[in-house]
């Protein structure tokens, strides 16, 4: 074996560097005695990074990108006179940049200067922002109405991060990092579920475009528009194995109704208007692909996209012939009973003036609970599982439902035996489990509207239906009282949940946005909070997902926070510790967020049906913290409850908190 001898480098070039030839200006990159002999340190002036040198008792300041790959050169060592690149060895001179002899790529280098206060550098002054594709692709966005993004700004999304921070600063639109993309994504859907306009979230190549997935599906199932971006690894590796190269649009498929890589020859701005109007038309989740290199190609004079001449007005009206059969089937009804769903959302004004004009009681499915009053007389509360035994004795003692954008649900419970008029502005959700007597395809508020002229004055005129508002007050009196003896169950195992919402009920602001997660905190809500009818409600409706709440209530308050409406969550324990620590997010944007924290020290829901199922309960409890002082320590107030005498006073406190606070109640996991 023959050794080999070190490579011998000549001695580095120490010539000071020029003065930039278009002009300088100079900045104070050290303090005196700040970097000593022999050492290297990263520098950053406005928007350059330097890595800064102190060799043989002189200063050099050059540009912290190596000329190779990229490395950071401020990271890197002075190793035998030369400035060593820490990512693939690449030397340099600490002086001016210059490499060894038979090399000729070089970092710029910048003259310096010692001054009594420390160390001078000459820098150019800074380009001027280019328009780029990331920016076209951004202000089509903002065109098509996207005003928040919720995501994490990293290293292959950079570029689109830049367009996203030059927005905001225009105020086009505010970006709000989270501590996890899934956060991004549950908030972005409970943005669409509010509004029915559509956010953004944003995660990087890999794994922080996979933690949107959950969210994301959420959304889908929901029906709710949403509009997912991925950064990606430079095109040139997609597909090598590269560091965090994922087959985004494959992982995408599934849970997108388009995803599109964006390319360098596409039509960008076309990209963006597909991608949004198919999101809003559809009501579904739409993924845009940007490898790193694309993102930040010139884009010109490009014009950006609109939704100007792309988007028609969706109040349709039924078809003649369906609008009859249903006209003629509730006129010859005594006792009918409107079940309205998500899909009347915004629609519930013609609604509950039909059910008025022939006083049929309104039940609702639980994702459309708070879209009628349960004090207003013909208001029956939520039908189903999560529901009231007011809503399931009218669904009982019916000869006739009207579904207005249900989607019947198992867990709503809607009698098939029943005769049925659905009304609905999917052609797929009409008669989806089973045949009803008469699907209507329309808008549900202007559906609602004609049905409303054509009682009037066709085959309902002077019909005479069952006056139920008598019998609605008395089945709403006979269930209060029941709530009354429960609200009084005191086992010294913690506060009952109709004591915490009955208290919510009278506290909560009339028009606040409610988020409630899954698990036994959702059933007792539906049970037991009474609703405005000005209030909105979401949750994570089919997907049932864990966790929703809290970062639902982000994106509730990016919708309606500025408006000035209150904005308050509800979970178990179990839900808020998946996203606990979005906590200091809302704490860093001020968001006006009340969370409602039921602490009964396991997963409630599961031990409940493992003891329903004759399982033994295993592997529910949980290790929780103080989360009155978790919220403290993260800069939020925090209120612990323990006893029911201290209900409403932590809830009046913590609702008049101008930014978030949590309300801890230690419950009672069997008074549910």
């Amino acid at each position: 074996m023959v050794d080999s001898p070190i490579r011998a480098l000549p001695e580095p070039s120490l010539a000071p560097p020029g003065l930039p030839d278009a002009g300088h200006a100079w900045h104070l990159a050290l303090r005196p005695d700040e970097l000593s002999e022999g050492r290297v340190k990263t520098v950053t002036i406005g928007r350059r990074s330097l890595a800064m040198t102190h060799f043989r008792g002189g200063y050099g300041a050059l540009d912290n990108r190596c000329p190779h790959q990229g490395g950071p050169l401020g990271e890197g060592s002075i190793e035998k006179g030369w400035l060593r690149c820490p990512w693939h060895g690449y030397d340099y001179s600490p002086c001016n940049g210059k490499p060894p002899p038979g090399f000729s790529d070089a970092p710029a280098g910048y003259r310096t200067e010692v001054r009594s206060d420390g160390v001078y550098v000459a820098l150019p002054p800074d380009e001027e922002r280019g328009r780029t594709v990331s920016d076209l692709m951004v202000e089509t966005m903002v065109n098509w109405g996207v005003t928040h993004v919720f995501g994490m700004v990293g290293h292959s999304n950079l570029g689109l991060a830049d367009a996203f921070r030059a927005a905001e600063e225009r105020g086009d639109l505010r970006f709000v990092g989270i501590r996890h993309e899934g956060a991004a994504s549950f908030a972005a859907g409970a943005y669409g579920k509010l509004t029915g306009g559509l956010a953004a979230c944003f995660g990087i190549a890999g794994p922080g475009s996979t933690n949107l997935l959950t969210g994301l599906y959420d959304a889908k199932v929901d029906r709710a528009p949403v509009l997912a971006l991925s950064g990606q690894v430079p095109s040139k590796v997609i597909g090598r194995g590269a560091f965090q190269d994922v087959d985004l649009n494959a992982a995408f498929a599934a849970v997108a109704r388009s995803t599109h890589c964006v390319l360098a020859g596409s039509d960008h701005a076309e990209l963006v208007n597909l991608a949004c109007k198919t999101a809003l038309l559809e009501r579904d989740v739409a993924h845009l692909v940007f490898p790193d290199e694309v993102q930040n190609l010139p884009a010109g004079d490009a014009k950006a996209g609109s939704p100007l001449g792309r988007v028609a007005d969706r109040a349709i009206s039924p078809p003649d012939d369906a609008l009859r059969a249903a006209v003629a089937l509730i006129s010859s009804a005594r006792r009918p009973l409107f079940i309205v769903g998500n899909g009347a959302r915004h629609h519930m004004g013609p609604v509950i003036a039909l059910a008025e004009q022939i006083g049929a009681p309104v039940a609702t499915t639980f994702k459309a609970k708070g879209q009628i009053s349960d004090h207003h007389p013909l208001g029956c509360g939520v039908l189903g599982r999560s529901g009231t035994p007011i809503a399931s004795w009218f669904m009982n003692e019916c000869d006739l439902v009207v579904a207005f954008g249900a989607s019947f649900s198992n867990h709503t419970g809607i009698a098939s035996y029943k005769a049925i008029v659905q009304v609905d502005f999917d052609p797929m959700a009409l008669g989806r489990f089973h045949a009803v007597e008469v699907p209507v395809l329309g808008d549900v508020g202007v559906t609602a509207g004609l049905l409303a002229g054509g009682l009037a004055a066709g085959a309902g005129a002077g019909r005479a239906w069952a006056d139920q508002r008598p019998e609605v007050a008395e089945r709403w009196a006979i269930w209060r009282e029941e709530k009354a003896r429960r609200r009084a169950d005191d086992f010294g195992r913690g506060v009952n949940s109709a004591a915490v919402f009955d208290a919510m009920s009278t506290l909560v602001p009339a028009d606040a946005v409610l988020c409630v997660d899954v698990g036994n905190n959702a059933y007792s809500f539906g049970r037991y909070f009474e609703v405005s009818g000005d209030q909105d409600v979401l949750m994570s409706g089919y997907l049932g997902s864990i966790g929703f709440a809290f970062p639902a209530a982000m994106g509730a308050w990016a919708a309606v926070g500025s408006v000035g409406r209150p904005v308050v969550s509800v979970s178990g324990d179990g839900g808020f510790g998946q996203y606990a620590m979005e906590l200091t997010t809302a704490v860093k944007y001020g968001m006006n967020i009340t969370h409602v924290l039921l602490n009964n020290g396991e997963l409630g829901k599961i031990s409940k049906e493992q003891r329903a199922g004759e399982w033994s309960v295993w592997q529910t409890a949980l290790h929780n913290p103080d989360f009155a002082a978790f919220a403290q320590l993260c800069g939020a107030a925090g209120y612990r409850v323990s006893t029911t005498d201290q209900l409403a006073q932590a809830l009046t406190d913590a609702l008049a908190q101008a930014g978030p606070a949590l309300v801890e109640v230690v419950a009672d996991p069997l008074l549910v």
